[in-house]
């Protein structure tokens, strides 16, 4: 039987919102941070299909969220096409070499560095509650291109702009890579148990509109018509975070059955802008969530109140900062599941 979360995403208003919450599986858990003392880095983990299961569970256990979402990265997917992929302490992830200086086609594919993530996704399948609707993941092409022209993570992703305006060809043959393996890895993923997918754009709104339309818009419908051709009726979630209002336009044109939205867009702007009747997801401040307290509770009333009438997964804007109290998390459970 499919579990609310499932339902909702295929456009089934239930009699409360699901809820789970994007980066549920990490740091801000006690749990997590002892068993990454004892395994040792991310990428380790990662790896490690037993720990990664366990630490997707550990939220699940916890909270009894509807949705549990694989512990991974996005630069799962750069990793298997040839880059080198290291997670430095204090600086965040190093990709080698940088495709702003060395050629897409000089680097040699590892397509066996997907089967981890493929075996994690078993095991929480065979360990799930079935009404627990089990989600996979994957960055959208534009974000992990960012990160495979420079390198590493930037606040403005000027080497990736730049390249996209100076040597569009060169570009697209880097999206269109990333959009093969992409369909590849979310398939696999499917194949192994789950049962939804969602596309991360994290760095969707650094974009010009033509610009949007063209590396983000584009490649995200790519996705999106191989997932429904190859497993009908398995939703994909879209969540181009920084957005906008060129939200409404990405909602009606890439084909995904359900966006995300981050905590910058008002709900009653999206009631109106958005496809009648699709399912949305989101949108709690995860700062507001950190901060806690009586704000916290009128905000998340007043977004399960805003999209009263439309499918709605209950979700953070975006990831949940690792300095969120437990009990927090707790009091927002309690005020979703009571008023939703």
């Amino acid at each position: 039987m499919p579990g609310l979360l499932l339902d909702t995403l295929c456009g089934k208003a239930g009699s409360r919102r699901p809820v789970w919450l994007m980066r549920q599986a990490g740091r801000y858990l006690p749990e997590y941070r002892e068993l990454r003392a004892r395994k040792g880095g991310f990428l380790e983990l990662v790896y490690d299909s037993e720990a990664a299961a366990e630490i997707t569970l550990q939220p699940i256990r916890r909270f009894g969220f509807d949705g549990a979402i694989l512990f991974s990265d996005i630069l799962i997917v750069p990793y298997a096409m040839g880059q080198d992929l290291a997670f430095l302490a204090g600086e965040g992830p190093r990709l080698s070499p940088r495709l702003v200086d060395h050629a897409l086609n000089g680097l040699q594919a590892a397509s066996e560095r997907l089967q981890p993530i493929y075996r994690t996704t078993t095991l929480v399948f065979e360990q799930l509650d079935p009404e627990t609707t089990l989600l996979g993941f994957a960055g959208s092409p534009w974000t992990v291109a960012t990160y495979m022209v420079a390198g590493e993570g930037s606040r403005d992703h000027q080497l990736a702009r730049t390249m996209a305006y100076r040597d569009p060809a060169g570009f697209e043959a880097i999206v269109d890579g990333i959009v093969e393996v992409t369909i590849e890895y979310l398939s696999g993923q499917i194949a192994a148990g789950a049962e939804a997918v969602q596309l991360f754009d994290s760095w969707a709104g650094s974009l010009a509109p033509d610009q949007f339309e063209r590396w983000v818009v584009g490649p995200t419908s790519a996705i999106a018509d191989a997932v429904r051709t190859r497993h009908p009726g398995v939703p994909v979630i879209g969540f181009p975070k920084g957005a906008g209002a060129r939200l409404a336009a990405y909602a009606r044109e890439t084909g995904v059955d359900a966006v995300g939205l981050d905590e910058t867009i008002d709900p009653v702007w999206a009631m109106q802008a958005l496809p009648e009747r699709m399912p949305v997801q989101g949108n709690l401040d995860p700062l507001l969530l950190l901060a806690g307290g009586k704000a916290l509770e009128r905000r998340a009333e007043w977004i399960l109140e805003a999209f009263a009438g439309r499918p709605h997964v209950f979700n953070l804007g975006h990831g949940i900062d690792k300095e969120t109290p437990i009990d927090h998390v707790e009091r927002l459970l309690a005020v979703v599941r009571a008023k939703g």
